[in-house]
Order: structure tokens, then sequence, then C-alpha cells
């Protein structure tokens, strides 16, 4: 618990960016994916508390929706919003990245 606080405070003080994910961001967005999705979906994302987001598991889902889930979360379940800690273009890269990457 006190490593995600830890790592909730340094997003927090990361820029959002505004606009494209730069190549840094986009390598520490990756790490948010693998540590805190993982700690929920699976560390394959192939399912654990939460349901599996692999490429294979999100086919056909469209981006736009995936970004929404990851911004707001989903009421009723344990899926949290992002928003506070993500762009709306850091959530779309995030959609993008699921949709198409290897576990």
């Amino acid at each position: 618990m006190a490593r995600l606080a830890a790592l909730l405070l340094v997003a927090l003080a990361l820029p959002a960016s505004a606009g494209t994910v730069t190549p840094d961001r986009a390598d520490e967005l990756r790490y948010i994916v693998r540590q805190d999705c993982g700690s929920c979906h699976g560390l394959r994302m192939t399912g654990g508390l939460g349901r599996a987001i692999t490429p294979a598991a999100l086919a056909g889902r469209d981006p736009d929706d995936l970004s929404t889930i990851i911004l707001d979360g989903m009421p009723g379940t344990a899926m949290p919003g992002w928003r506070p800690l993500l762009s709306e273009d850091e959530a779309r890269w995030i959609a993008d990245y699921l949709l198409t990457q290897e576990p």
C-alpha cells in the first residue's frame, strides 16, 4: 500500500501532457499499466480481481470508451477513475496500448 501511495505521489508530481505523449511519459505510462493496472488485472493482464485486459480480451472495444473507463472508472466495481492523475491524451494512449500490445 505504501508503494502505491508513493507511485501516486510521483504521478501527481509529473506534468500531464497537453497534446501528445512524449517517449519518456510513454515509458512512465507503461510502468503504471504494469504496476497499477496489473495489481488488479493480473501482471500479464490476463485477469485477477479485474477482468482480462489483453488485446484479445479487448478486441473490438472502442478506444474512446476505454479512455472514459480509465479516466472515470466503473461505478459499483473496484475500477477507480484515474482522471486526477492522467490527462485525456494519456488515457487514450493507455487505451491504444492495451488494444495493441501483447501481455
